[in-house]
């Protein structure tokens, strides 16, 4: 087996994403060679990534890099990275809170974290956004329990829940919770339309626009977008746009795949999602759909539902417009999005200079698919195959 270099990889599934999760000290410590044997992992690029480990879907081609934290009271430095499917490339700008959900159970399999019943807390810094996550994992009998009862919409069966609490996740790019100062901005599209939009910056920033200002419902399926690239088109116009905005680019063109966010909102009403199943406009309190890597996200990223959440109780955004006012009272928001509905619990507190995100918290769950070994190309891992 001299053709290739074995990698420790645990293979699991986070929340309503799938991927590998690998240690940095496993890796080569050169950034464009650890990027090109990730690459090499999940057979990019190539459509299919038949090559490799990842599943030819923005929600299964990711990578979570680990490694036992010296931070003090930090337990695990984690490193998030969506992988490009047919192009070569690794995004680091942004988190993702779903692959966060299987963070802490890697650090507990791994003896980094001694496991206390009946839930461990799990401390983890996120060198994306640089912000802390607490983790809640359950345990029983000294072990990781990932099975049980709770159910999320997006994941067959059920699984037992871990509950995630991003710690002062406003601004997590930007330094400032509305990037603008702004409440409500207006942007002029390619076609010479001006729409009003909210910008957002909570675990992830993000950019917000009523599907209703833009001809749509917002209540569109996967399959509806298929067959209409022109809602694609206008939102990549309105996050390239935004990007410039919120001082993430220097120009609409070096905007990156996939930061800053960009989400289309309408108020509760009942409509159908994927699979038939009819969600009743009294059991939402806002419906989103939103993008990942330029298709129509058949979920909600976890760190994005933070972020349209966050914005949904900020007074005077257009997502405060449409949420429903149980949100409002309760502090608990239910997003309807393209499988179902997601849970938010938002706490945001007065201060002299605004609004302070103090909680964020969301519950996932973890399934373990495979321990072992990837084998990498040993010219990759050398860095031989680009020189």
């Amino acid at each position: 087996m001299k053709e290739y270099v074995k990698i420790p990889a645990l293979f699991m599934r986070g929340g309503t994403s799938k991927g590998a999760y690998l240690e940095g000290a496993d890796l080569p410590s050169d950034p464009k060679v650890r990027d090109a044997v990730i690459l090499d992992i999940y057979g990019s690029p190539d459509v299919r990534q038949i090559n490799g480990i990842g599943g030819a879907d923005p929600l299964t081609s990711k990578v979570a890099i680990l490694d036992k934290s010296k931070r003090e009271g930090i337990d695990v430095d984690y490193t998030f990275g969506y992988v490009g499917i047919n192009e070569a490339y690794v995004d680091y700008e942004q988190n993702c809170g779903n692959i966060s959900s299987g963070v802490g159970v890697y650090a507990i399999l791994r003896g980094w974290v001694q496991p206390v019943e009946p839930f461990t807390k799990v401390r983890i810094y996120n060198t994306n956004t640089k912000k802390v996550i607490e983790a809640l994992i359950p345990v029983q009998d000294g072990e990781v329990v990932t099975q049980g009862d709770y159910v999320i919409d997006g994941v067959s069966g059920s699984a037992a829940r871990i509950d995630l609490n991003f710690l002062n996740s406003g601004g997590a790019k930007t330094g400032k919770l509305l990037p603008t100062g702004n409440v409500v901005d207006e942007i002029t599209l390619k076609d010479g339309r001006a729409v009003r939009v909210s910008l957002v910056d909570a675990a992830n920033p993000a950019v917000f626009v009523k599907g209703a200002d833009l001809g749509f419902t917002g209540c569109e399926l996967p399959a509806d977008v298929a067959g209409n690239p022109a809602i694609i088109e206008v939102l990549e116009d309105i996050r390239t746009t935004a990007a410039v905005m919120m001082g993430l680019a220097e120009s609409k063109e070096k905007t990156g795949p996939a930061v800053p966010k960009v989400a289309m909102v309408a108020a509760p009403v009942e409509h159908k999602v994927v699979g038939g199943r009819t969600i009743k406009a009294e059991d939402c309190d806002l419906v989103a759909r939103t993008l990942a890597l330029g298709v129509l996200h058949k979920a909600y990223a976890v760190t994005g539902g933070i972020a349209v959440s966050t914005a949904a109780l900020i007074p005077g955004t257009i997502v405060n417009e449409v949420v429903g006012q149980r949100a409002k009272d309760t502090g608990i928001v239910r997003l309807a999005h393209p499988s179902g509905l997601l849970d938010f619990s938002i706490g945001l507190t007065p201060t002299e200079n605004g609004l302070y995100l103090e909680k964020a918290c969301v519950s996932r769950s973890a399934r373990l698919i495979m321990d072992g070994h990837v084998f990498v190309t040993r010219s990759v891992y050398e860095g031989k195959q680009n020189k």
